[in-house]
């Protein structure tokens, strides 16, 4: 059996109407992001979706919590799907910081984490979800580093190479764990 997972960014921020790259920064979802958020719920609603893993980062957190008020589905919050740690770096210009990005796959940014240590997080959350979720169809909440991990260890992508994309929103992407 398989585990059907879809991955859904948190809405967008404060800091991305900004321009900044919020790493491990709390974060707050901005006007249209909070439409987003509702948007997302709307679009999720009828999706047999068994459970909703997020992000504990609080934009992550304000996303779940709009997107899923008032449903039924269980909300489940993991550390390990937050964002790469940039360290000090965390709230610079996103330009910047993502401009050096794969100078960081191995070396950690100055008091945070590497971009493979990110992803290695994600890897030990897909690695615990058969225990409980097997046969069913969950969704995730994240961050770049959350995608990556999927991109990774599910469709067998390169660090390298998803370290020279940029990031293209969408209204969700959809993996099959075997």
């Amino acid at each position: 059996m398989a585990i059907e997972v879809v991955f859904e960014t948190h809405s967008t921020t404060e800091d991305n109407e900004r321009g900044h790259a919020t790493g491990w920064l709390p974060g707050r979802l901005s006007e249209q992001g909070r439409v987003q958020a509702r948007q997302l719920g709307q679009r999720r609603a009828g999706d047999r979706i068994a459970a909703v893993f997020s992000s504990d980062l609080a934009r992550a957190i304000e996303t779940a919590s709009l997107a899923f008020a008032g449903s039924a589905i269980p909300v489940l919050y993991d550390w390990r799907l937050r964002e790469c740690d940039y360290g000090r770096l965390n709230g610079m210009p996103a330009a910047e910081l993502h401009a050096g990005r794969s100078e960081h796959l191995d070396v950690p940014y100055p008091d945070g984490e590497s971009w493979r240590q990110a992803v290695a997080r994600v890897g030990r959350f897909l690695g615990d979800l058969p225990l409980r979720w097997e046969g069913q169809r969950v969704l995730l909440i994240g961050h770049v580093a959350t995608r990556w991990g999927l991109d990774h260890f599910i469709g067998g992508a390169a660090l390298e190479d998803l370290a020279e994309r940029d990031f293209a929103w969408q209204e969700g992407w959809e993996y099959l764990l075997r």
